[in-house]
């Protein structure tokens, strides 16, 4: 049995701890709010996140980020990612110097383009092999509901890898390695913002063929961008890569999904996060992506579609046409 807390009790947090805890570990949950952290502790729920879902006995709650990380051999972060800087400038220093920390992160810090991986060995000083992140096909409700699902634990260390996806796996959830961190996590970046784009389509009520259309595309477009910074073309068209974009682009439990599909009913960027309860990553990782893309030289015409109807420069019902043609002759 392995010591492990997760930070951040937010739908994905409270179900990967969920998982954790499934998986013979002995999770502590940290909340924010006390009173999630108390329906926890008494009532094995955490209604707000997950209505509906009972959660194991042996998975604990706190509010208080030192009784969570303390003694933990493993420290899986879910919070949102324009936050992780800061909540770890405030408690990092509690952190198990021998620990494993585990991003659960899908997004790149909007100052300086950073992965939360590199964030977080900024933030902590932690050397890269004790740093992993997890990615894959992994939409919260279906997990907690115990739905068959897999996913990928990368780290540059492969024991490291190794370790987490040991103590992630369970019946219901299966976790594979790979050493491809760039690959991994940018898969899971962004696919969000196809998933957006997508949403978008689906909120002007366009059909199946634009749907794919996109989806496709945008495949090969977030595959360009990935490599072009390091990540292997395997890893795009695996579970952190194609899987990931199907299971956001198809759901509708999505958060990206439902802002795109906002924005496509033609809601404003500012009512759509003052709606929304939780963060959909893909809104606020769009503008440092195209930034990231153009340092690179790599095209992304969907992409940057998306940032013109959040900046509200595009009519929603304008997109489709500019999304499936970037205007340039482009192979299968």
């Amino acid at each position: 049995m392995t010591k492990v807390a997760v930070i951040g009790a937010g739908s994905w947090g409270t179900t990967f701890a969920k998982v954790l805890a499934d998986g013979g570990n002995e999770v502590i949950l940290w909340a924010r709010r006390e009173e999630i952290a108390d329906e926890i502790n008494s009532r094995h729920r955490n209604a707000d996140y997950l209505p509906g879902i009972e959660l194991p006995a042996n998975l604990k709650a706190t509010s208080t980020v030192g009784e969570a990380v303390a003694g933990a051999k493993q420290v899986y972060l879910s919070v949102p990612s324009q936050s992780l800087r800061a909540n770890l400038g405030e408690w990092g220093h509690e952190l198990d110097k021998d620990a494993i920390l585990v991003s659960l992160m899908k997004g790149v810090e909007q100052d300086t383009g950073l992965r939360m991986s590199e964030v977080i060995a900024q933030a902590t000083g932690f050397h890269r092999d004790q740093i992993a992140a997890i990615s894959g096909p992994n939409l919260a409700m279906e997990i907690a509901k115990e739905e068959p699902t897999a996913s990928v634990a990368a780290s540059s260390s492969l024991a490291t890898a190794t370790a987490v996806a040991a103590t992630a796996s369970n019946e219901y959830f299966t976790a594979f390695t790979n050493q491809d961190v760039v690959g991994t996590e940018f898969g899971g970046i962004l696919k969000n913002l196809i998933a957006v784009a997508i949403g978008i389509v689906n909120g002007v009520g366009y059909g199946e063929n634009t749907k794919a259309s996109i989806m496709t595309r945008g495949l090969a477009e977030i595959s360009k961008f990935a490599v072009a910074y390091g990540a292997q073309d395997g890893t795009m068209i695996g579970l952190a890569g194609l899987g990931d974009l199907i299971a956001t682009c198809e759901s509708p439990l999505s958060r990206n999904h439902k802002a795109g599909e906002m924005l496509g009913r033609g809601y404003s960027k500012r009512e759509v996060l003052k709606q929304m309860s939780q963060t959909a990553e893909g809104l606020s990782s769009v503008a440092p992506v195209l930034q990231l893309a153009a340092a690179k030289g790599v095209e992304m015409p969907i992409v940057e579609q998306v940032l013109a109807v959040l900046e509200g420069r595009m009519d929603p019902k304008d997109i489709a046409p500019h999304l499936t043609n970037s205007g340039k002759p482009q192979g299968e």
